[in-house]
Parts: C-alpha cells; sequence; structure tokens
C-alpha cells in the first residue's frame, strides 16, 4: 500500500490536502506521521525525511515501489494519473481546467491569509480575527477573492462543492475553511455555508478529530498562543 508521510493535523495545511482527498475518494494509503519538532537538535523530523524527500518537507507520497511524490499539487496529479476514474478532479474539461486554476492560485497565493492566519485546529481566535481584519488590507483582499472564487463556482455547479462533486478543489480549499473559522473572518453567506459543509465533511471531521488529540505545541506554529 502507498504511504502518505504528513507533519501534526493540528498544523500542517499542506499534509491535510492530499490526507482529505485521498480519504474522501477512497484511495488507500498508510498514514506516516512525522512529528514537527523544528527547534529541538535532534531532529527527527528532519532525519526521517531525508531518506524519503529532498525537499525534506511533508506531504510526500511514496509508492510500493519506493517512488516519491512530494508537493501538494504534485502528489494530486499523480493520484488522477493512478486513479483516473476516482474523482481527483472534475470530468467536463472546461471544469477540470478551472478546478486546477482554484487549487494552483491556492497553491501560488494568499500569502496575507496564510501569514496573518495560520492553520490551527485546536484553537479559536475571534480577537485576533477582529483586529486582524481591520488592520490588514492584505487579508481583507485575500478573504474577498477566495469568496469570489468560491461563490462563483458554486453559482456556476449548483453545489454543494466547488464542481459538484467532492474533488481536489474542495480538499485544497478545506484548510482555508478551517482559518476562516478559528479567525471569524466574514464571508458571504454562500462562502459561509460552504466553509460549514467542509467542516462537517466525513473526511474533514476524521482529519479534525485526529488533530484535536495530539495536544502538541509546536511554539514556531503559534504566533498568537504561549502554551496549549
Amino acid at each position: 500500500m502507498a504511504k502518505l508521510y504528513i507533519g501534526n493535523k493540528n498544523y500542517s495545511s499542506w499534509s491535510m490536502r492530499p490526507w482529505v482527498l485521498a480519504r474522501a475518494l477512497g484511495i488507500p494509503f498508510e498514514e506516516v506521521m512525522v512529528r514537527f519538532d523544528f527547534a529541538e537538535a535532534d531532529s527527527q523530523f528532519h532525519k526521517k525525511l531525508q531518506h524519503v524527500t529532498p525537499a525534506g518537507r511533508v506531504p510526500v507520497w511514496v509508492e510500493n515501489d519506493g517512488f516519491a511524490v512530494w508537493d501538494t499539487l504534485a502528489i494530486i496529479e499523480h493520484l488522477a494519473e493512478r486513479h483516473g476514474d476516482a474523482g481527483v478532479w472534475p470530468q467536463a474539461l472546461n471544469d477540470r481546467s478551472r478546478a486546477r486554476s482554484l487549487c494552483a492560485e491556492m497553491h501560488a497565493g494568499f500569502s496575507a491569509l496564510r501569514n496573518a492566519c495560520p492553520m490551527n485546529i485546536e484553537a479559536y481566535f475571534f480577537d485576533q480575527g477582529k483586529t486582524l481584519w481591520v488592520e490588514n488590507p492584505g487579508l481583507r483582499k485575500d478573504v474577498a477573492r477566495i469568496d469570489e472564487l468560491w461563490s462563483e463556482a458554486l453559482a456556476a455547479s449548483g453545489g454543494p462543492w466547488l464542481f459538484g462533486k467532492f474533488s481536489a478543489a474542495d480538499a485544497f480549499y478545506a484548510p482555508v475553511a478551517v482559518r476562516l473559522s478559528r479567525f471569524a473572518l466574514p464571508v458571504s453567506a454562500a462562502a459561509g455555508a460552504y466553509v460549514e459543509r467542509v467542516l462537517a465533511h466525513g473526511a474533514v471531521q476524521e482529519w479534525t478529530q485526529a488533530a484535536l488529540a495530539e495536544q502538541q505545541y509546536v511554539p514556531e506554529d503559534e504566533p498568537y498562543r504561549k502554551a496549549r
């Protein structure tokens, strides 16, 4: 069985995307957790990954023969190649291209949202969210663009997911839904309803419950808390 190397579920938005997609589509894999321990002199994270990928980052998908694919977008495309009938991408050509565009925009952009509102499933930062919303125009711009992308896709597809059926596009934006909910950032009614659907999805719920059970504090990923 293929293996998916991931980081802490509470923090690792990059790991969450392929994990949620594979689980949602029934693509089998064995999870390999590589705990974040960047600050430790004898970091097991770096030692373990150096034998898996030269990139030294998660996620990494490793096939039975040892062939490794790293980077979230590359993993998604690899799964589409190997499991073409699983529904990684929408069936219609234009929908597939649009879904790839949404994923690529997420993959490369929204730095203000990433930097100001890091992934943290177990914590809620409503007060910080209010302050950030007022003081950070880049954050407001990112959220407005995400709202626009979601609203247009949902209107075109009729929902409940961005392209009708759950696909890579929804998995890519699952961590965004987490960020919006944990920081209580304002979005339109359509985007807000979509956030709730994403958070309630079975694969996202499975990831969330496992994240809550970790109970590990990683200072490098905690700009707003000094302890759990």
